[in-house]
This record gives structure tokens, C-alpha cells and sequence, in this order.
């Protein structure tokens, strides 16, 4: 029995570093450690985190909590599951409004399991607190699950490989609004070859969602092209404005 809750708590910590923070009580993961042993360590730590009472969050945890265990077990592409530490599944409310989508983790993604909590990240938490959004209420995730080596550009085919898991975790978030930070997520959300400069300053349709393209957060730091920030701030008034939602008064750009 140790060694089954060994695995059950290596699998809780995995989940927690994908963005899963609870798990209903009834859930059929909990009902299998109880049976194999009734009051283990593990089987409290699965209720630790308590019920919300909401049934529609509750059943949107637990089919994200499922999905991130699938892919964290996924070796569709040989090179990335070699080299990296561990998946990125997505972290955030699943009953987000809006869904921010990026392109791949980077280094520190990957040694923290969480997206966007680099230099990326920081400056993401900048450009939402400036539009009024807190991080705990959108959620986030990344075309691909997984770090690419050196932080290259995704693959054709390994976005194609990680399409399922994105189309998946979409359908069960149901975000009314889709956010693509930059070229690669753009491309993959909408099937184009369109410029960023191109796509940006209008909704576009993916499923159920309307999409808005803007500048990756990576793309506005010094050593890249931080003279795109005005555009993306014009995006996200857009945005913030499409929701009927108002601005902090003391919002004027991202620099802050």
C-alpha cells in the first residue's frame, strides 16, 4: 500500500503543478484509494482542498484534473517528452469567461509545471491587472503542453500531436472569449498563415468562442519589439470593452 500511495501523491503533486487546486470528494480517483485502503494518507490529501458546491465547477475540475493526467503520461513526440521536466497543462478558473492561449513553455514553465510564470508571465500579470482582470478568474494555457528544446519555435507536427489535449481542454472550459498571443497560437487556433498586424483589432470565430490575436507578451520585452505594447494595449481595451467590463481608472498602458 505504500507504494500505491506514493504514486497517488506523485500524481495529486503532478496534477497541482498542472493548475488542478481540488478535488471533489466523490471523485473516482479518491473511491479507487479508498477501496484498495480505506484512510490512507493519500486519499486525504485528494479532499484536502474541500467541495465549492458549485456542481458545474465541480464537474469542469474534474474533467480538466482527468485530462491533465492524460497528458502528462503523453509521448506522441519523442524529442519533447525526452527533454522535458515535466507537462504545462494549463492553470486558472475553469469556468474562465476568457482563455488566454500562448504558444509553448519555456524554461521556467517547464521547471515550475505552471504557464507563463517567466519574464513572459511577469509582464502578462502587468497587462491584465492594467485591463482589470485578475490571473485567478481567466485561465491560461499553451498550444503545446510541452517545452520544445532551446524554447524553439513548435513544430507543425507537434502542435498537431497536441491539438486533441487544446480542442479538448477548450470544450470543457467554454470560454465565451479567446485571447492568442502571437503568431504560433494564431496560426494553430485558426488554421492561417495571416501576420499577427493582419489578424489583430477584430474578433475572429474558433467553435463557440470569439478569438481576438494580439502580440505575445515574450514579443514586448526590451530585447525584442517593446513599441508593439501600445498595441496590445489597444487589443485588450478592446476586449475589455466587447466583455462590458471597465477599465481600473488608473489604467493608461502595460508599462506599469
Amino acid at each position: 500500500m505504500d507504494n500505491l500511495n506514493r504514486q497517488l501523491l506523485d500524481h495529486i503533486k503532478a496534477l497541482h503543478g498542472a493548475g488542478v487546486e481540488w478535488l471533489p470528494r466523490t471523485s473516482a480517483l479518491e473511491v479507487a484509494t479508498q477501496s484498495a485502503s480505506p484512510g490512507a494518507s493519500a486519499a486525504e490529501q485528494l479532499t484536502s482542498f474541500g467541495p465549492t458546491g458549485d456542481p458545474e465547477l465541480s464537474n469542469r475540475r474534474v474533467a480538466l484534473t482527468t485530462l491533465a493526467g492524460e497528458v502528462k503520461g503523453c509521448t506522441r513526440c519523442a524529442e519533447l517528452c525526452s527533454t522535458r521536466a515535466q507537462t504545462v497543462f494549463g492553470v486558472g478558473n475553469p469556468l474562465a469567461e476568457v482563455c488566454f492561449i500562448g504558444e509553448a513553455p519555456g524554461a521556467d514553465e517547464d521547471a515550475q509545471g505552471e504557464p507563463f510564470v517567466g519574464a513572459a508571465g511577469q509582464l502578462l500579470n502587468k497587462i491584465l491587472a492594467a485591463s482589470g482582470f485578475k490571473r485567478e478568474e481567466i485561465y491560461i494555457c499553451n498550444i503545446l503542453k510541452c517545452r520544445p528544446p532551446g524554447n524553439r519555435t513548435p513544430l507543425a507536427e507537434e502542435a498537431a500531436n497536441c491539438r486533441d489535449f487544446l480542442e479538448r481542454q477548450l470544450e470543457m472550459i467554454a470560454p465565451k472569449y479567446i485571447v492568442a498571443l502571437g503568431g504560433c497560437a494564431a496560426t494553430n487556433l485558426l488554421q492561417t498563415t495571416l501576420s499577427i498586424a493582419k489578424l489583430r483589432g477584430r474578433f475572429h470565430v474558433y467553435r463557440n468562442s470569439k478569438l481576438l490575436v494580439t502580440y505575445h507578451p515574450a514579443y514586448l520585452l526590451p530585447n525584442k519589439d517593446p513599441s508593439k505594447k501600445k498595441e496590445v494595449w489597444e487589443d485588450m481595451k478592446f476586449l475589455v470593452t466587447a466583455m462590458g467590463r471597465s477599465l481600473p481608472d488608473s489604467s493608461s498602458n502595460t508599462d506599469g
